[in-house]
């Protein structure tokens, strides 16, 4: 199953975030072999980015672990509403 997380980021805030989701996704990967990655939409709209970062082939109860992941790193304190997930899996 692959996982997509999408959300907005205030522009002032992304570089912060970005550091913060890279050392939590370095630590996912070293715990649990998951390697994540970060992208974002090319344009900013009214001072928000839209952010994604996507986990391929993990199993169901990856959504815990990241969750816990998340809270520890204080992502969503930088961030502007909720995070969305959406799962997709292979034909």
């Amino acid at each position: 199953m692959d996982m997509y997380i999408y959300y907005r980021v205030p522009g002032d805030q992304a570089q912060a975030l970005r550091i913060r989701l890279k050392k939590m996704q370095e630590a996912l990967a070293r715990e649990y072999g998951i390697v994540g990655a970060i992208k974002r939409r090319p344009e900013e709209e009214n001072g928000y980015q839209t952010w994604m970062e996507i986990y391929l082939a993990v199993e169901k109860d990856f959504g815990a672990i990241l969750n816990r992941a998340v809270d520890a790193a204080e992502l969503n304190s930088l961030i502007s509403g909720e995070r969305h997930t959406e799962l997709f899996l292979d034909l």
